[in-house]
């Protein structure tokens, strides 16, 4: 940090034409000046835009300045300014965003829900030819889960135990996901 002698020094200095003096005050306060943007918003490109917005407007706003009061607390009333329209452009483009989202899912809606109906169609269909290619043993058990019945009940009607049925459920269902991998491909 600079001292306010030095502070009133580059004052003057960019009062009188050089500025480039004011490249001390940049290097002296971007750093804190970054953290505290950081601190309360979390996108560092944000953080790099607003700094830069901040020290455009120190350097607009210099004469403004009371010497003898803290650089540092100047610049983050600065700072805080434009944290606050920052806060208050990215929700309005937020809430213009969302309404845009909400025109365009009302617009297309009817084409959406047509082709995931036609897409359901078709997947179903095809679930379908691949469960008639399954083998008679795995075909009863997957209807049997399609219908609800019980694996103790399925495991009586197959003459077998209920943990070959979750194993045939298994290996059918291996079977079936292949398949309609290849169907709808």
């Amino acid at each position: 940090m600079l001292e306010p002698s030095e502070i009133a020094s580059i004052v003057d200095e960019v009062a009188q034409g050089n500025r480039d003096a004011f490249r001390q005050i940049v290097r002296a306060y971007s750093l804190p000046l970054r953290s505290y943007l950081a601190s309360q918003i979390h996108n560092l490109d944000d953080v790099d835009d607003l700094a830069q917005e901040v020290f455009l407007a120190a350097f607009r706003n210099l004469p403004t300045f009371r010497r003898g009061d803290d650089f540092g607390a100047w610049l983050r009333g600065i700072a805080r300014n434009k944290l606050y329209a920052h806060w208050r452009r990215t929700s309005r483009h937020k809430r213009a965003m969302e309404a845009f989202r909400e025109e365009v899912a009302h617009v297309v809606e009817a084409d959406l829900e047509h082709a995931a109906a036609a897409d359901r169609s078709e997947t179903i269909e095809a679930l379908l030819r691949c469960i008639d290619k399954l083998p008679e043993k795995l075909r009863r058990v997957v209807r049997g889960g399609l219908d609800g019945e019980k694996p103790a009940l399925l495991a009586e009607i197959l003459a077998t135990s209920v943990g070959a049925i979750y194993n045939l459920h298994y290996r059918a269902n291996q079977l079936l996901r292949a398949c309609l991998q290849k169907e709808l491909d």
